[in-house]
C-alpha cells in the first residue's frame, strides 16, 4: 500500500459519507490520497436497514428497521441524495394527514392544531384541548412573560421546560415528543446539545410563544400557499436506499467483515521499500481480525464512543472521556394488517406516549398513513418502539413475549383486536448515545485531545440525525485531506 492514505473504521451512514466526502474533496483538489472503510459486521449502513415484503398486493411492504426518515430542514442528507443522484426517490410525509396524538389517561388525544414543537400558536384549539388542564394552559401561557436565560449555559431540557412553560407542558408534551426523539431522559438531556435553537428563540424573542407565532408568519409570507415544506423526507424505496447508493458508488477499498482489533503508531518501514510519506502526519498501524496489518495516515473513527475509547487505549489514552458518553438500547416492532381488520381511523402520523401514561411501550408511528409506498392497497404497517430511557427492562423480554405485551398495548390504547400477517422485531443494542448535559464541553475536550491524524466523528458527538451524521463526515473528511492540502 502507498502513502497518503487514510482509513474509515465503521460502516454506517457516517461511515460511507466519510468515505464518499474523502473520495469527493481528494479529487477536487487533485490529490493522490487513497482510502479504507472497515465494517465489522456483513453489511453496510448500520441502522439503517429496510426490509422489503412481498406477496401480499401489488405493492411490498417497506418496513424499516431504523430510522424511517430524515429533518428536511438540515440540509445534508437531502445534498448528499443529490449528489449521488436518488434525488428522484424523495418521498414526503402525507402532511395532509399529520397529526399526532398523544396518550393521555389511557386515550390517544390530538395535539392541539397550531401547537408548533412545544408553545401554542393559535388560541382556541389550545383551550379547547383536554390534554392540558386549566391551570397547566394558564402556566404556558405565562412564558409570554417569563424573562429570559440570557447566558449560554447548559441545562436539562427539563429544568428549560419547566422554566418557561411548566411541569405539565413537560409530562404531557415536552417528554414524549422531545426527549422520544432522542431516546433520552429529560431529566438528563443537554439543551443546549439536542435543542439550542430554544435558547436562540429565548434570547432574541424574550419567550418561545413569541417565538412561534413569528416563525408561523414567516412561514406563511415565504409559502405561496401558507404551507410548510415536508417536515421529514424519505426515499421511496425504503433508507436504505441512501446507503446503497452511497456503497455503489465508493471507489476505494471497502471491506466487510473486517474488525480493527488494536491501534497503535506505525512505522511506514514496515511496509517494505515503500518510499516516505510526503505528508508530515503520523503513521498508524490497525491490526485487523484477518490477521493483516493496514498502515495509514489518518484514522476516522465513525463507531460508537465505547469502541472508539478502546480502540484510542494505546495511542490517545487522555480521550478516555469518551467512556462518559452512555448508551441506551432501542427495539421496535412492525405489524402488518389487513385495514379492514383495523376499526380505527389511523388518522394521523401516530401515538406518543408520556412516561406517565406507564405503559410498556414508547410510541406508535402508523407507517402506512404518514408515508406513500409503505403497504399495499388494503393493507395498513405499524411500527411500535420500546427500549430506550423509558422502558428499558423491555429489552430483556424475548420475541416471543414481546408481541403479545405489542399486541395487547395495541388493543387498549387503539381497540385492535386482529392478528397481524406478519411482524418484525428490531434490537439495537447499546446504539443510542445519550447528550446528558455538558455534553458539547465533553466532546470538545475529546476532540482536543486527540493525536495529529485521529478523527472522531457521527452520532456520539455533534447531533444523531441522518443529515447530522452526514454534514459530521463532511466536516471530518475536509479536516482530513487539508492535512495534505496545507503542507
Amino acid at each position: 500500500m502507498k502513502p497518503n492514505h487514510v482509513t474509515i473504521v465503521g460502516g454506517g451512514i457516517t461511515g460511507l459519507s466519510a468515505a464518499w466526502y474523502v473520495q469527493q474533496e481528494t479529487a477536487r483538489q487533485g490529490i493522490d490520497i487513497t482510502y479504507s472503510l472497515l465494517e465489522q459486521s456483513d453489511r453496510w449502513g448500520g441502522k439503517i436497514l429496510t426490509e422489503t415484503v412481498t406477496g401480499y398486493g401489488a405493492r411490498p411492504f417497506i418496513i424499516e428497521a431504523g430510522p424511517d426518515s430524515f429533518l428536511s430542514q438540515k440540509p445534508w442528507a437531502a445534498q448528499l441524495a443529490r449528489e449521488l443522484g436518488i434525488a428522484d426517490q424523495f418521498l414526503p410525509t402525507n402532511d395532509g394527514r399529520r397529526q399526532t396524538f398523544i396518550l393521555h389517561n389511557g386515550r390517544p388525544t390530538p395535539l392541539p392544531d397550531g401547537v408548533m414543537l412545544i408553545a401554542p400558536t393559535k388560541i382556541r384549539p389550545f383551550l379547547q384541548s383536554r390534554l392540558i388542564s386549566p391551570w397547566g394552559k394558564l402556566r404556558m401561557g405565562l412564558d409570554w412573560f417569563i424573562p429570559p436565560k440570557t447566558d449560554d449555559t447548559d441545562e436539562t431540557l427539563a429544568q428549560f421546560i419547566q422554566r418557561r412553560l411548566g411541569q405539565e407542558a413537560l409530562d404531557k408534551i415536552a417528554e414524549p415528543l422531545l426527549s422520544g426523539i432522542y431516546n433520552a431522559d429529560a431529566e438528563l438531556q443537554s439543551m443546549m446539545a439536542t435543542f439550542p435553537r430554544f435558547r436562540d428563540m429565548e434570547k432574541e424573542y424574550g419567550s418561545l410563544i413569541k417565538a412561534m407565532l413569528a416563525a408561523k408568519k414567516s412561514r406563511t409570507q415565504t409559502s405561496p400557499n401558507g404551507n410548510a415544506p415536508s417536515m421529514f423526507t424519505s426515499f421511496k424505496p425504503g433508507m436504505e436506499e441512501l446507503t446503497l447508493a452511497l456503497r455503489e458508488q465508493l471507489t476505494g477499498d471497502c471491506r466487510l467483515e473486517v474488525k480493527v482489533e488494536r491501534l497503535e503508531m506505525g512505522d511506514w518501514r514496515l511496509a517494505g521499500n515503500l518510499q516516505s510519506p510526503i505528508t508530515q502526519l503520523p503513521n498508524y498501524q490497525l491490526h485487523l481480525s484477518d490477521g493483516t496489518t493496514l498502515l495509514t495516515n489518518a484514522v476516522i473513527l465513525a463507531v460508537p464512543a465505547f469502541v472508539a475509547a478502546h480502540l484510542l487505549a494505546d495511542v490517545a489514552p487522555q480521550a478516555a472521556a469518551l467512556r462518559q458518553i452512555r448508551y441506551v438500547s432501542t427495539g421496535t416492532v412492525s405489524l402488518a394488517y389487513k385495514r379492514d381488520e383495523i376499526d380505527h381511523p389511523l388518522n394521523g402520523f401516530g401515538i406518543v406516549i408520556p412516561r406517565s401514561e406507564r405503559r410498556r411501550i414508547n410510541a406508535v408511528t402508523w407507517s402506512s398513513t404518514k408515508f406513500d409506498h409503505r403497504a399495499p392497497e388494503g393493507f395498513a404497517l405499524l411500527r411500535v418502539f420500546f427500549g430506550g430511557s423509558r422502558t428499558p427492562e423491555m429489552m430483556d423480554v424475548p420475541d416471543e413475549a414481546l408481541l403479545p405485551i405489542v399486541q395487547a398495548e395495541l388493543r387498549e390504547m387503539m381497540g385492535i383486536t386482529a392478528v397481524p400477517l406478519f411482524h418484525r422485531i428490531y434490537r439495537w443494542q447499546q446504539s443510542n448515545p445519550q447528550y446528558d448535559v455538558g455534553h458539547l464541553e465533553r466532546v470538545a475536550a475529546i476532540e482536543a485531545s486527540l493525536p495529529p491524524g485521529i478523527f472522531v466523528t457521527g452520532s456520539p458527538y455533534r447531533g444523531v440525525g441522518v443529515p447530522d451524521c452526514v454534514k459530521q463526515a463532511k466536516d471530518t473528511a475536509v479536516k482530513v485531506v487539508g492535512n495534505w492540502v496545507t503542507e
